[in-house]
């Protein structure tokens, strides 16, 4: 026998606690996937509310797609969580138009002029991408063109990327973070932009919500907004998205998908904890959300006490689509990332790009391939030791320069270090930027990726000697 009895949330509206209380007998297992809840007007009587108030409760949970109800024959609990969700009810707006990503600040107008007029001479802390000196060799095999097409084909080519570095990528993510992912459960791509593009059409309607970390690099990216979708911001602390805007934002949005960048996070550097993890893998399952997490930098980490491993290595439910990338680790020139995710997913997937672009070019994962069998390793050491020597000399001299009236996080991994100055006002702030400006130092103001709190980020593997 089920309590069914409200949590009497205190500033919360009836429906939104029948709704907690709906989720929690799934979360308990009290629950489970497939079962019929009661009749409407039973559950109200019973919780003694009106019958337009339990309505209301299954409304919303069905356009979230933890409930789905079919006509004569009731409401039921959700077995399919990577399923289409109903369109949202309700035509929530958003700030992220066209017009406001092409719009830009004085600022940004200011350092473009400066990149223009000092092109060697201008520190570019705004760039997120390695520079000349952290590449590795990387050098072209020793092949002429008709042996490179010999090769091509003697590869078991699939839509899914070539064999050979789908098992290299097996191996990558096995001796990294000790994943075990089956071969079928990889699909290469032409980097993240790729992959999430694919998402985008494959897994998502024009209308979608979607719910992204405050601030995020998410925030600035065009294929969203070119896909028709809704971006819901959620607040993060110190330990990453919080469960609070995660939960408030599922009660007041149809949340489709939750995209993460969970492990040195772009562009603030901080890395989800443990527990953080497992609540927000937890909360997603209940309410049937399906995870895109983005990995880009969880390689990188020079602090042997960060927890760096992702989501995604938690994920015992296919509930995550996990998202690597070359160009972190071998620069922006070898453009060859990948997914993991349910095979089915991926088959869909992989068809819908065969459809608009063809297979990913052999050549780049040719060369992907080479690198993740023989180089990576020594490259990533050498990579983690001058990530933190550049890391420290940029915290150092930040110190020299602003003393304790700046705030940040010292950085463990990753490209990135996100400053504030929490006792100076925003006018302040924007001096301060263009004195940095002034001394041809470009830095990548916080709203660029959604943030109102005169934020900004330093890529500090620009920073070698000043």
């Amino acid at each position: 026998m089920k309590n069914w009895s409200l949590p009497k949330q205190k500033n919360k509206p009836l429906y939104q606690e029948i709704m907690l209380m709906i989720e929690e007998h799934i979360r308990t297992g009290r629950l489970i996937p497939g079962e019929r809840l009661p009749a409407e007007r039973k559950l109200a009587e019973t919780l003694k509310v009106n019958r337009s108030t339990v309505i209301r409760a299954m409304e919303e949970l069905t356009a979230q797609g933890v409930l789905t109800r079919k006509k004569g024959s009731g409401t039921f609990v959700n077995s399919d969580k990577w399923g289409l969700q109903m369109r949202p009810m309700i035509n929530w707006g958003t700030a992220l138009t066209t017009n406001h990503l092409k719009r830009k600040t004085p600022y940004q107008l200011a350092a473009e002029r400066m990149k223009s007029q000092f092109t060697d001479s201008a520190l570019d802390l705004s760039n997120g991408t390695l520079p000349a000196d952290l590449l590795p060799e990387l050098r072209a095999p020793d092949l002429s063109w008709k042996e490179l097409v010999q090769q091509e084909k003697a590869q078991v080519t699939v839509t899914h990327g070539i064999q050979t570095l789908r098992e290299s990528v097996q191996r990558h993510l096995k001796r990294t973070y000790q994943i075990t992912v089956p071969i079928e459960e990889i699909l290469i791509t032409s980097g993240t932009q790729n992959a999430l593009f694919l998402i985008t059409q494959g897994l998502l309607k024009p209308g979608d919500t979607i719910g992204i970390e405050a601030p995020s690099y998410f925030y600035s990216l065009r294929l969203f907004q070119a896909a028709g979708l809704r971006i819901v911001p959620i607040a993060m602390d110190s330990e990453g998205m919080t469960i609070k805007g995660l939960q408030e934002a599922s009660l007041n949005y149809p949340l489709k998908m939750v995209f993460l960048n969970p492990v040195f996070q772009n562009p603030t550097g901080l890395v989800m904890s443990a527990k953080r993890k497992t609540e927000i893998l937890d909360y997603c399952l209940l309410k049937r959300i399906p995870i895109v997490e983005d990995d880009a930098y969880g390689g990188l980490v020079f602090d042997e006490t960060v927890d760096h491993r992702p989501l995604k290595q938690l994920d015992t439910a296919q509930q995550v689509i996990y998202l690597g990338t070359m160009s972190k680790l071998a620069g922006q020139h070898l453009r060859v990332g990948w997914m993991v995710g349910p095979q089915a997913i991926l088959e869909e997937l992989a068809e819908i790009r065969l459809q608009i672009d063809s297979e990913v070019s052999f050549l780049p994962q040719f060369m992907a391939d080479a690198f993740l069998r023989g180089e990576l390793e020594d490259h990533l050491l050498f990579l983690r030791t001058e990530l933190a020597r550049r890391a420290r000399a940029l915290e150092n001299w930040l110190r020299g320069q602003f003393g304790q009236s700046i705030t940040f996080e010292p950085a463990k991994g990753g490209f990135h270090l996100y400053c504030r100055f929490p006792d100076k006002t925003e006018a302040e702030v924007k001096e301060i930027l263009l004195a940095l400006l002034d001394q041809k130092m470009i830095v990548a103001e916080g709203e660029k990726f959604g943030d109102q709190t005169n934020g900004f980020r330093l890529s500090f593997i620009h920073f070698n000697d000043i």
